[in-house]
């Protein structure tokens, strides 16, 4: 029985280890793609940081990504700046793929 716990404990450290560096991953993601989209709202230096922080933690409201593009989609919505759902993919799947090399790199 001893054998079966501590398999299991390390099934789960294996786990844990995988899916922190996912998770850095998405974080950045989403902090780019939120940054992208404060220069589209014209936030400057300090502001954009913190609408970025948004973004970030807005993908603690749902799984998947809808929970972001829907953040930065209103947000530009409600300022004017005319943007599709296409448009908002598009800019999320160029942000992963800065955030990869970033974090690989650190």
């Amino acid at each position: 029985m001893k054998s079966f716990t501590e398999r299991e404990k390390g099934f789960e450290a294996e786990f844990k280890r995988n899916q922190e560096p996912l998770f850095r991953v998405t974080a950045r993601r989403n902090r780019l793609f939120g940054l992208w989209a404060a220069v589209r709202l014209g936030l400057p230096g300090e502001e954009a940081e913190t609408y970025a922080k948004t973004v970030v933690a807005a993908d603690f409201e749902a799984p998947g990504d809808a929970d972001v593009i829907e953040k930065v989609r209103a947000d530009l919505e409600e300022n004017g700046v005319a943007v599709t759902e296409a448009e908002l993919r598009a800019e999320l799947a160029h942000a992963a793929a800065e955030a990869r090399p970033q974090l690989a790199g650190s």
